[in-house]
């Protein structure tokens, strides 16, 4: 448990931090499509503004062997200086996986948090950490990725992660901001 000046800090925090938060450094308006490597899986991600500090968040991944990762929910956001934000998301995911001949279908609630930095100009990186809760057990799950934005509409990108379902994968996307 959390002792009384923990608590005291963390409620500071919370009252004084929405005060200091007043631009991002990125846009959390993108539909992003993707590629996963071992297993070879397909994907796609929608998300937008729902105020300036916060955003939705759909996405999906698939084998398309029957199987299939669908996440939806919100997420937070604001600037951590002059070129770098912090976000966390909060998602349920519906999971259909195959396991010894049989079709499992199960919900799970994902927690992560993560920054994104401008490391040049047109070159961003990002990494997260968090949780992926299912009625069985709960995995970690990260990711380490980078991103060229060839203008202000379109950039590419790479990263490896594991996102609890599919495993420890290597990803190509192409993301559309408006």
């Amino acid at each position: 448990m959390l002792g009384k000046a923990s608590r005291t800090a963390l409620l500071t925090l919370a009252v004084t931090a929405p005060s200091l938060v007043y631009a991002n450094n990125f846009n959390y308006n993108a539909f992003q499509v993707r590629l996963g490597a071992d297993p070879g899986t397909v994907g796609a991600e929608f998300t937008t503004f729902f105020t300036e500090n916060t955003h939705f968040i759909l996405r999906g991944d698939s084998r398309f062997e029957g199987d299939w990762d669908v996440a939806g929910g919100i997420g937070f956001n604001g600037p951590a200086g002059q070129f770098a934000d912090v976000y966390g998301q909060l998602l349920v995911h519906n999971i259909k996986t195959k396991s010894h001949d049989k079709w499992n279908t199960d919900f799970a609630s994902e927690f992560n948090i993560g920054s994104r930095i401008w490391f040049l100009q047109n070159v961003e990186g990002d990494a997260r950490i968090g949780m992926l809760n299912g009625q069985d057990d709960t995995k970690f799950i990260w990711k380490v990725g980078a991103r060229f934005h060839s203008t202000d509409v379109l950039s590419l990108g790479a990263a490896i992660f594991n996102n609890g379902t599919y495993g420890n994968q290597v990803e190509m996307s192409v993301a559309f901001n408006f």
